[in-house]
Protein backbone atom coordinates (compact mmCIF):
# COMPACT_ATOMS: atom_id res chain seq x y z
CA UNK A 1 0.00 0.00 0.00
CA UNK A 2 1.51 2.74 -1.04
CA UNK A 3 1.64 6.31 0.77
CA UNK A 4 -1.59 8.22 -1.44
CA UNK A 5 -3.55 5.26 -0.81
CA UNK A 6 -2.87 5.62 3.20
CA UNK A 7 -3.46 9.31 3.33
CA UNK A 8 -6.60 9.02 1.51
CA UNK A 9 -7.92 6.24 3.75
CA UNK A 10 -7.01 8.18 6.45
CA UNK A 11 -8.95 11.32 5.55
CA UNK A 12 -12.01 9.60 4.69
CA UNK A 13 -11.96 8.50 8.23
CA UNK A 14 -11.54 11.98 9.81
CA UNK A 15 -14.33 12.46 7.65
CA UNK A 16 -16.49 10.11 8.70
CA UNK A 17 -15.80 10.65 12.04
CA UNK A 18 -16.43 14.51 11.84
CA UNK A 19 -20.15 13.61 10.40
CA UNK A 20 -20.71 11.25 13.13
CA UNK A 21 -19.59 12.96 16.29
CA UNK A 22 -22.51 15.40 17.85
CA UNK A 23 -22.18 19.35 16.87
CA UNK A 24 -21.98 21.39 19.67
CA UNK A 25 -25.25 23.03 20.18
CA UNK A 26 -25.00 27.03 20.41
CA UNK A 27 -26.03 29.06 23.30
CA UNK A 28 -29.89 30.12 23.66
CA UNK A 29 -29.98 33.93 23.62
CA UNK A 30 -31.98 34.77 26.44
CA UNK A 31 -34.23 37.48 25.76
CA UNK A 32 -34.69 40.62 28.22
CA UNK A 33 -38.57 40.89 29.24
CA UNK A 34 -38.52 44.69 30.07
CA UNK A 35 -37.34 45.44 26.21
CA UNK A 36 -40.39 47.49 25.58
CA UNK A 37 -40.72 48.84 28.85
CA UNK A 38 -40.76 52.97 28.53
CA UNK A 39 -37.25 54.69 28.80
CA UNK A 40 -36.62 55.88 32.27
CA UNK A 41 -35.90 59.23 31.62
CA UNK A 42 -39.35 60.04 29.77
CA UNK A 43 -41.31 58.46 31.90
CA UNK A 44 -43.36 60.70 34.47
CA UNK A 45 -43.11 60.19 38.57
CA UNK A 46 -46.51 60.43 38.02
CA UNK A 47 -47.16 57.39 36.31
CA UNK A 48 -45.53 55.08 38.84
CA UNK A 49 -48.37 53.88 41.50
CA UNK A 50 -47.85 55.23 44.84
CA UNK A 51 -48.96 53.71 47.92
CA UNK A 52 -52.15 55.24 49.31
CA UNK A 53 -52.51 56.00 53.00
CA UNK A 54 -55.62 53.81 53.62
CA UNK A 55 -53.92 52.04 55.96
CA UNK A 56 -52.73 55.33 57.93
CA UNK A 57 -55.90 56.37 57.76
CA UNK A 58 -57.58 53.26 59.25
CA UNK A 59 -55.17 53.33 62.10
CA UNK A 60 -55.95 56.85 62.65
CA UNK A 61 -59.64 56.23 62.94
CA UNK A 62 -59.31 53.14 64.85
CA UNK A 63 -57.61 55.38 67.77
CA UNK A 64 -60.52 56.40 70.27
CA UNK A 65 -58.34 59.59 72.00
CA UNK A 66 -57.43 60.46 68.39
CA UNK A 67 -61.52 60.53 67.69
CA UNK A 68 -62.25 62.28 70.33
CA UNK A 69 -60.39 65.39 69.91
CA UNK A 70 -61.01 64.96 66.10
CA UNK A 71 -64.62 65.18 67.47
CA UNK A 72 -64.19 68.43 69.71
CA UNK A 73 -61.81 70.00 67.35
CA UNK A 74 -64.59 69.57 64.70
CA UNK A 75 -67.33 70.84 67.27
CA UNK A 76 -64.90 74.16 67.88
CA UNK A 77 -64.34 74.72 63.86
CA UNK A 78 -68.33 74.43 63.59
CA UNK A 79 -68.31 76.81 65.92
CA UNK A 80 -66.31 79.16 64.68
CA UNK A 81 -67.34 79.09 61.29
CA UNK A 82 -70.93 79.64 61.92
CA UNK A 83 -70.53 82.20 64.66
CA UNK A 84 -71.75 85.33 63.02
CA UNK A 85 -75.22 83.41 62.44
CA UNK A 86 -75.51 82.67 66.16
CA UNK A 87 -74.52 86.03 67.38
CA UNK A 88 -74.75 88.67 64.29
CA UNK A 89 -73.98 91.74 67.15
CA UNK A 90 -70.53 92.84 68.29
CA UNK A 91 -69.58 90.54 71.04
CA UNK A 92 -68.20 93.34 72.48
CA UNK A 93 -71.14 95.12 73.05
CA UNK A 94 -73.12 95.32 76.57
CA UNK A 95 -76.21 93.74 76.14
CA UNK A 96 -77.81 93.14 79.78
CA UNK A 97 -76.98 93.79 83.36
CA UNK A 98 -73.58 93.02 84.78
CA UNK A 99 -72.62 89.77 86.42
CA UNK A 100 -75.36 87.39 85.51
CA UNK A 101 -74.42 83.70 86.53
CA UNK A 102 -74.55 80.91 84.11
CA UNK A 103 -78.27 79.48 83.92
CA UNK A 104 -79.79 83.00 85.52
CA UNK A 105 -80.82 84.33 82.68
CA UNK A 106 -82.04 82.19 79.30
CA UNK A 107 -80.67 84.73 77.38
CA UNK A 108 -77.64 84.59 78.48
CA UNK A 109 -76.60 80.70 79.08
CA UNK A 110 -73.66 81.71 80.46
CA UNK A 111 -73.80 84.76 81.99
CA UNK A 112 -72.38 88.58 81.69
CA UNK A 113 -69.42 89.96 82.44
CA UNK A 114 -68.18 93.11 84.65
CA UNK A 115 -69.17 95.12 81.54
CA UNK A 116 -72.68 93.37 80.96
CA UNK A 117 -71.35 91.19 77.75
CA UNK A 118 -72.51 87.84 76.25
CA UNK A 119 -70.12 85.43 77.60
CA UNK A 120 -71.24 82.97 75.18
CA UNK A 121 -71.25 85.17 72.62
CA UNK A 122 -67.39 86.23 73.41
CA UNK A 123 -66.42 82.24 73.60
CA UNK A 124 -67.73 81.22 69.84
CA UNK A 125 -66.44 84.79 68.38
CA UNK A 126 -63.03 83.98 70.66
CA UNK A 127 -62.55 80.49 68.70
CA UNK A 128 -62.81 82.27 65.43
CA UNK A 129 -59.92 84.32 66.77
CA UNK A 130 -57.82 81.71 68.56
CA UNK A 131 -58.24 78.83 65.72
CA UNK A 132 -57.18 81.43 63.41
CA UNK A 133 -53.86 82.49 64.84
CA UNK A 134 -52.90 79.22 65.50
CA UNK A 135 -53.48 77.81 62.01
CA UNK A 136 -52.55 80.55 60.42
CA UNK A 137 -49.18 81.34 62.64
CA UNK A 138 -48.00 77.44 62.21
CA UNK A 139 -48.40 77.97 58.30
CA UNK A 140 -46.26 80.65 58.56
CA UNK A 141 -43.75 78.89 60.60
CA UNK A 142 -44.12 75.85 58.35
CA UNK A 143 -42.87 77.55 55.36
CA UNK A 144 -39.84 79.32 56.63
CA UNK A 145 -38.78 76.11 58.75
CA UNK A 146 -39.02 74.40 55.55
CA UNK A 147 -37.83 76.08 53.65
CA UNK A 148 -34.38 76.99 55.70
CA UNK A 149 -34.38 73.48 56.65
CA UNK A 150 -34.67 71.76 53.14
CA UNK A 151 -31.88 73.80 51.93
CA UNK A 152 -30.02 73.28 54.90
CA UNK A 153 -29.87 69.56 54.66
CA UNK A 154 -30.16 69.37 51.13
CA UNK A 155 -27.20 70.78 50.30
CA UNK A 156 -25.33 70.38 53.20
CA UNK A 157 -21.33 72.28 53.31
CA UNK A 158 -21.53 76.21 53.72
CA UNK A 159 -24.99 76.75 53.30
CA UNK A 160 -25.96 74.41 55.99
CA UNK A 161 -23.40 75.93 58.58
CA UNK A 162 -24.88 79.08 57.69
CA UNK A 163 -28.14 78.18 58.28
CA UNK A 164 -27.74 76.21 61.46
CA UNK A 165 -25.91 79.09 62.84
CA UNK A 166 -28.95 81.13 61.95
CA UNK A 167 -31.66 78.48 63.52
CA UNK A 168 -28.90 78.22 66.71
CA UNK A 169 -29.42 82.14 67.07
CA UNK A 170 -32.93 82.51 66.92
CA UNK A 171 -33.06 79.17 69.64
CA UNK A 172 -31.08 80.82 72.12
CA UNK A 173 -33.27 83.70 72.63
CA UNK A 174 -36.53 82.69 74.79
CA UNK A 175 -39.22 82.76 73.21
CA UNK A 176 -41.52 84.33 74.57
CA UNK A 177 -39.93 87.33 75.45
CA UNK A 178 -38.88 87.81 71.56
CA UNK A 179 -42.91 87.26 71.03
CA UNK A 180 -43.94 90.32 73.72
CA UNK A 181 -41.28 92.14 72.22
CA UNK A 182 -42.12 91.90 68.68
CA UNK A 183 -45.30 92.53 69.58
CA UNK A 184 -44.83 95.86 71.56
CA UNK A 185 -42.64 97.34 69.13
CA UNK A 186 -45.34 97.11 66.30
CA UNK A 187 -49.26 97.90 66.98
CA UNK A 188 -51.04 95.08 68.59
CA UNK A 189 -53.33 93.02 65.87
CA UNK A 190 -54.25 89.80 65.24
CA UNK A 191 -52.06 90.37 62.35
CA UNK A 192 -48.81 91.80 64.20
CA UNK A 193 -49.75 88.86 66.89
CA UNK A 194 -50.08 85.71 64.68
CA UNK A 195 -46.70 87.05 62.37
CA UNK A 196 -44.96 87.14 65.66
CA UNK A 197 -46.35 83.55 66.18
CA UNK A 198 -44.99 82.54 63.54
CA UNK A 199 -41.39 83.95 63.28
CA UNK A 200 -40.63 82.47 66.43
CA UNK A 201 -41.54 78.66 66.04
CA UNK A 202 -40.07 78.34 62.48
CA UNK A 203 -36.49 76.93 63.87
CA UNK A 204 -38.57 73.61 65.34
CA UNK A 205 -39.84 73.08 61.86
CA UNK A 206 -36.18 73.90 60.45
CA UNK A 207 -34.29 71.56 62.55
CA UNK A 208 -36.59 68.74 62.18
CA UNK A 209 -37.05 69.39 58.29
CA UNK A 210 -32.58 69.57 58.29
CA UNK A 211 -32.84 66.18 59.94
CA UNK A 212 -35.39 64.68 58.04
CA UNK A 213 -33.85 66.23 54.63
CA UNK A 214 -30.13 64.72 55.48
CA UNK A 215 -31.50 61.24 56.34
CA UNK A 216 -33.53 61.09 53.44
CA UNK A 217 -30.50 62.52 50.75
CA UNK A 218 -28.56 59.09 50.40
CA UNK A 219 -31.11 56.54 49.93
CA UNK A 220 -31.45 54.68 47.06
CA UNK A 221 -34.05 56.17 45.19
CA UNK A 222 -32.83 59.93 45.45
CA UNK A 223 -29.65 58.37 44.33
CA UNK A 224 -31.56 57.00 41.55
CA UNK A 225 -33.28 60.26 40.87
CA UNK A 226 -29.94 61.68 40.42
CA UNK A 227 -27.97 59.32 37.89
CA UNK A 228 -31.48 60.16 35.80
CA UNK A 229 -30.63 63.78 36.04
CA UNK A 230 -33.60 65.28 37.35
CA UNK A 231 -33.46 68.81 39.11
CA UNK A 232 -32.97 69.68 42.13
CA UNK A 233 -36.13 71.36 42.31
CA UNK A 234 -37.42 67.98 41.23
CA UNK A 235 -35.52 66.01 44.08
CA UNK A 236 -36.81 67.92 46.69
CA UNK A 237 -40.15 68.65 45.86
CA UNK A 238 -41.22 64.93 44.80
CA UNK A 239 -38.57 62.62 46.00
CA UNK A 240 -37.50 64.34 49.46
CA UNK A 241 -39.80 66.30 50.91
CA UNK A 242 -43.12 63.69 50.59
CA UNK A 243 -41.03 60.92 52.56
CA UNK A 244 -39.94 63.92 55.19
CA UNK A 245 -43.64 64.70 55.68
CA UNK A 246 -44.89 62.63 58.62
CA UNK A 247 -43.18 63.92 61.35
CA UNK A 248 -43.34 67.69 60.26
CA UNK A 249 -47.30 66.88 59.83
CA UNK A 250 -47.37 65.46 63.59
CA UNK A 251 -45.59 68.82 65.00
CA UNK A 252 -47.78 71.01 62.82
CA UNK A 253 -50.84 70.05 65.22
CA UNK A 254 -48.67 70.51 68.47
CA UNK A 255 -47.33 73.62 66.92
CA UNK A 256 -51.22 75.02 66.51
CA UNK A 257 -52.01 74.55 70.12
CA UNK A 258 -48.96 76.51 71.26
CA UNK A 259 -50.43 79.12 69.02
CA UNK A 260 -53.25 79.26 70.73
CA UNK A 261 -51.33 79.22 73.88
CA UNK A 262 -49.15 82.25 73.17
CA UNK A 263 -52.12 84.17 72.07
CA UNK A 264 -54.27 83.40 74.90
CA UNK A 265 -51.03 84.62 77.06
CA UNK A 266 -50.44 87.95 75.29
CA UNK A 267 -54.30 88.81 75.47
CA UNK A 268 -54.38 88.16 78.67
CA UNK A 269 -51.02 90.51 79.24
CA UNK A 270 -52.87 93.58 77.14
CA UNK A 271 -51.04 92.46 74.45
CA UNK A 272 -54.02 91.28 71.95
CA UNK A 273 -55.81 93.29 69.53
CA UNK A 274 -58.16 95.39 71.14
CA UNK A 275 -61.26 95.20 68.84
CA UNK A 276 -61.16 91.56 69.00
CA UNK A 277 -62.29 89.24 71.06
CA UNK A 278 -60.34 86.11 72.17
CA UNK A 279 -60.20 83.54 74.50
CA UNK A 280 -57.22 85.30 76.41
CA UNK A 281 -58.84 88.25 76.48
CA UNK A 282 -61.70 86.92 78.16
CA UNK A 283 -59.18 85.54 80.73
CA UNK A 284 -57.71 89.04 81.46
CA UNK A 285 -60.60 90.81 82.09
CA UNK A 286 -62.17 88.52 84.06
CA UNK A 287 -58.85 88.20 86.44
CA UNK A 288 -59.74 91.43 88.50
CA UNK A 289 -63.03 89.71 89.74
CA UNK A 290 -62.09 85.73 90.13
CA UNK A 291 -62.74 85.85 93.66
CA UNK A 292 -66.99 86.94 93.14
CA UNK A 293 -67.25 85.60 89.05
CA UNK A 294 -64.64 83.24 88.87
CA UNK A 295 -67.17 81.42 85.49
CA UNK A 296 -65.38 84.80 83.95
CA UNK A 297 -62.09 83.06 83.95
CA UNK A 298 -62.78 79.55 84.15
CA UNK A 299 -65.10 79.28 80.90
CA UNK A 300 -62.66 80.76 78.34
CA UNK A 301 -60.00 78.85 80.38
CA UNK A 302 -61.76 75.29 79.59
CA UNK A 303 -62.68 76.39 76.12
CA UNK A 304 -58.83 76.73 75.97
CA UNK A 305 -57.88 73.41 78.12
CA UNK A 306 -60.31 71.13 75.56
CA UNK A 307 -59.16 72.33 72.54
CA UNK A 308 -55.09 72.18 73.42
CA UNK A 309 -56.15 68.72 74.43
CA UNK A 310 -57.76 67.70 71.45
CA UNK A 311 -55.11 69.25 69.51
CA UNK A 312 -52.63 66.69 71.48
CA UNK A 313 -54.67 63.78 70.87
CA UNK A 314 -55.02 63.96 67.44
CA UNK A 315 -51.20 64.53 67.40
CA UNK A 316 -50.47 61.12 69.49
CA UNK A 317 -52.93 59.75 66.62
CA UNK A 318 -51.15 61.14 63.70
CA UNK A 319 -48.02 59.85 65.13
CA UNK A 320 -48.94 56.65 66.11
CA UNK A 321 -50.67 56.42 62.08
CA UNK A 322 -47.18 57.58 60.24
CA UNK A 323 -44.61 56.64 62.54
CA UNK A 324 -43.05 53.35 60.42
CA UNK A 325 -41.97 52.45 63.87
CA UNK A 326 -45.84 52.07 65.22
CA UNK A 327 -46.73 50.90 61.83
CA UNK A 328 -44.48 48.01 61.25
CA UNK A 329 -45.95 46.68 64.71
CA UNK A 330 -49.49 46.68 63.90
CA UNK A 331 -48.51 44.51 60.37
Amino acid sequence: MNSSHTSAVLDTAELGAEETSPKPKKPEEKTWPYIHAPDALSARSVSVPRRGLRRELKIFLTNPNAIVGLLFLATVIVTALIAPLIYPGDPLEMVARPFLWPGQNAAYPLGTDSMGRDVLAGIVHGARISLTVGVVATLIGLTIGIAVGAFAGYFGGIIDDILVKLIEIFQTLPNFVLLVVLVAIAQPSVTTVTSAIGIITWPLVARLTRAEFRAIREKDYVLAARSLGYGHARIVFQEILPNALPPIIVTSSVMVAGAILMEAALSFMGLGDPNRVSWGSMIGSGRDVIRTAWYLTALPGLAIVFTVISLNLISDGLNDALNPRFSEERR
